[in-house]
């Protein structure tokens, strides 16, 4: 059974940068494209980003084009957000999952999600 640890999140100052990392044990996600979904207080989980198992192809949510990027490492069976410009609506729990249907954006299109990591951007 795989499993995924997020790490990374933490308090930052609007304009300011993290890394998200999501760590994978149990398998090997060479094969597997990933993604990078967050949920705010009293809101549906969202689409942030996708990465194909590959690396060649990424997806965003429009509002975070130029501001995130995606990779991922499958040596280190590892994928990273890198977020940039941080502002305070990017507040949110951010999971990672493993892509297992066809829609690159959806939610129930992804599996084995990760327990999350807080993203705070104080103004």
């Amino acid at each position: 059974q795989v499993q995924l640890v997020e790490s990374g999140g933490g308090l930052v100052q609007a304009g300011g940068s993290l890394r998200l990392s999501c760590a994978a044990s149990g398998r090997s996600l060479s094969t597997s494209s990933m993604g990078w979904f967050r949920q705010a207080p009293g809101k549906e989980r969202e689409f942030v980003a996708a990465i194909s198992w590959s690396g060649e192809r990424t997806f965003y949510k429009d509002s975070m084009k130029g501001r995130f990027t995606i990779s991922r490492d499958n040596a280190r069976n590892t994928m990273y957000l890198q977020m940039n410009s941080l502002k305070p609506e990017d507040t949110a729990v951010y999971y990672c999952a493993i892509k297992r249907g066809g829609n690159w954006y959806g939610v129930r299109d992804y599996d084995y999600w990760g327990q999350g990591t807080q993203v705070t951007v104080s103004s």
